[in-house]
């Protein structure tokens, strides 16, 4: 089923009219009804009762999302929200590893502590948690140094910053933000291959596919790094699904 983004954005967020100055436009967008003025919306184009939201020249006017360009909007915000998420999660990952480095024998005393006590409950479901992964791995941390885990922590913060800077350009359909996601994606990209070399797992694979389908999206949809024409034909593209722009061409053509 094919959803009329403009319709549900207006739906949600309330319609969006204007009052242009030029004659013609004017008369374009506007209608006398028994119930007193209309003017039409400028994203989904039905006419709504009362005085128009703004007025001024044309090329005055909000250049409001529309179609396909509307479309791409919410993605990119779905995008936006799942790098938020990500990014506040390797916070709370560099915070615990910080405070881990920081008590680094007290937690593996209590690890210890924990270890004797379930060793014969998992021994009895036939699970040796001396050669458990998991358990090998958290042992292994305990090897670390606390230079080390520090330099680790700090280069987490420094992932999770580029994530939530990514999240709120995107979420304002920023362009820098676009090619900021697309290149620091794509240079994260060979680690989660070589990572899936190492372990396979369900959520592993599911964030590889996703991030590379952000990257083609992104980099296809808003034409980054001269592909389809560039940015100049992103801003036509933009241009192409206003309303006011429809309507002034349908205008002068009538004109002629």
């Amino acid at each position: 089923m094919k959803i009329d983004w403009d319709r549900r954005t207006c739906a949600r967020k309330s319609h969006v009219t204007y009052a242009p100055g030029e004659p013609e436009l004017r008369r374009r967008l506007r209608a006398e009804t028994s119930l007193g003025e209309a003017w039409r919306c400028l994203r989904c184009g039905d006419f709504v009762l009362g005085e128009p939201h703004g007025s001024g020249p044309a090329e005055d006017a909000p250049l409001v999302p529309r179609g396909k360009v509307l479309r791409d909007l919410f993605i990119l915000r779905f995008l936006a929200i799942e790098r938020a998420v990500r990014g506040v999660f390797i916070v709370l990952v560099a915070v615990a590893v910080w405070k881990f480095s920081n008590s680094q024998d007290a937690v593996r005393r209590l690890f210890n502590e924990y270890l004797n006590v379930f060793r014969p409950v998992f021994r009895h479901f036939h699970y040796d948690l001396d050669h458990s992964p998991v358990v090998g791995s958290v042992q292994k941390a305990f090897g670390y140094k606390h230079s080390t885990l520090v330099l680790v922590a700090v280069l987490l913060l420094a992932y999770a910053l580029i994530e939530l800077v990514e999240a709120g350009g995107l979420w304002y359909a920023k362009r820098w933000a676009e090619y900021l996601t697309v290149v620091a994606t794509a240079a994260f990209l060979p680690l989660e291959i070589y990572e899936l070399t190492e372990h396979v797992s369900y959520l592993k694979i599911a964030t590889l596919v996703l991030n590379i389908l952000a990257v083609l999206y992104i980099a296809l949809a808003k034409r980054l790094f001269g592909l389809r024409g560039g940015r100049k034909a992103f801003e036509e593209e933009r241009h192409s699904a206003s309303l006011l722009e429809v309507e002034e061409s349908a205008g002068v053509a009538a004109h002629a």
